[in-house]
């Protein structure tokens, strides 16, 4: 079990948020913020990719964080589906990072709780 897991749901829930910045901002760069949305992509081969790559990177922060890979694969799938709305302009920035923490948010919870899958 983790150590930060052992600290609590605050410090879980403040590594979650510290590698989801990582992640989202200077480890996904320009490249992958361009390609991985469908609108913007040079084409639907390397949407598919840039937005599995990045989503691969959130998954990887919530694995080394918590150590479970069942979380992980939630993020992966989760992260998905919230960069997808946001590529297809159904909401913005904001709503986009508020989903992303409160993903997180639930993990630190679930995690120190009752579910430490």
């Amino acid at each position: 079990m983790s150590s930060l897991i052992q600290q609590g749901p605050l410090a879980l829930f403040f590594a979650f948020a510290i590698a989801h910045a990582l992640a989202d901002f200077p480890l996904q760069g320009e490249f992958l913020a361009i390609q991985k949305s469908r609108r913007t992509a040079n084409d639907r081969s390397m949407w598919v990719v840039a937005l599995t790559a990045h989503c691969l990177i959130q998954a990887g922060g919530v694995w080394l964080i918590s150590g479970s890979m069942a979380y992980a694969a939630a993020e992966l799938f989760l992260h998905a589906l919230i960069d997808f709305g946001k590529g297809e302009q159904r909401f913005g920035i904001m709503v986009d990072q508020g989903l992303h923490l409160l993903c997180k948010l639930v993990y630190a919870l679930m995690l120190t709780h009752t579910f430490p899958v």
